[in-house]
């Protein structure tokens, strides 16, 4: 198994590229999505999100109101700590779940947003950061997203910088080309990840051939 992680400031196309790598055939392990589902209404994490924020942070139906908590945390550094004190955790916890689950031979590709800023890049065997320039992102924030600039500028600010994801970097992914460009990229980063899996695997096929 190769362990993957991949990551990129807000608005740079993480998503994008993440889905490319899936078409290729990675195992994708999104800790955007598991971060939604662990505050689902009723489980734990939604109960300790209420507990330490207030039932501001819920939508008439009872569910998380994101955009909401999202506003609060990202404009306070010390409540954006608390929140992921509560939220990591968790999604660390069913992300093990998930790559345990995969098959011995399979590229994981972890799609974690903020692992420069939480230090994970040991954990993954090498690291693709998904690169844009920080006009790119605003421009897409505010365009594709619909933020205001002023919150499309707190995300980004919230975040590591530029330069602090590419000093972590294994493989780079420019994401300020057509998608066209981006495509080629993904499918040449894919066939040098399917090389490192498949060289990740020799020393324990010798080993094997060894003993018999």
């Amino acid at each position: 198994m190769l362990k993957v992680g991949l990551t990129g400031g807000i608005g740079a196309g993480k998503s994008e590229v993440s889905r490319l790598l899936m078409e290729c055939g990675a195992v994708l392990i999104d800790a955007d999505r598991i971060a939604r589902e662990v505050v689902e209404p009723g489980t734990p994490g939604l109960a300790a999100v209420v507990e330490a924020f207030g039932e501001g942070v819920l939508a008439p139906d009872g569910s998380l109101d994101r955009p909401r908590l999202g506003s609060i945390v990202f404009a306070d550094p010390a409540k954006l700590a608390t929140l992921n004190t509560i939220v990591h955790p968790l999604v660390g916890a069913r992300s093990r779940e998930l790559e345990n689950a995969a098959a011995p031979d399979a590229v994981v590709v972890h799609d974690v947003p903020l692992l420069t800023e939480n230090g994970l890049a040991p954990l993954y065997d090498l690291v693709v950061v998904v690169d844009a320039a920080p006009e790119t992102q605003l421009d897409r924030l505010v365009r594709l997203r619909g933020m205001t600039q002023e919150d499309a500028r707190a995300r980004m600010a919230a975040q590591a910088t530029r330069e602090q994801r590419l000093e972590i970097a294994d493989i780079v992914i420019d994401n300020d080309v057509p998608l066209d460009d981006l495509r080629r990229r993904v499918r040449d980063v894919w066939a040098d990840l399917i090389h490192r899996a498949q060289r990740t695997q020799e020393p324990r096929e010798r080993s094997e051939h060894s003993q018999e």
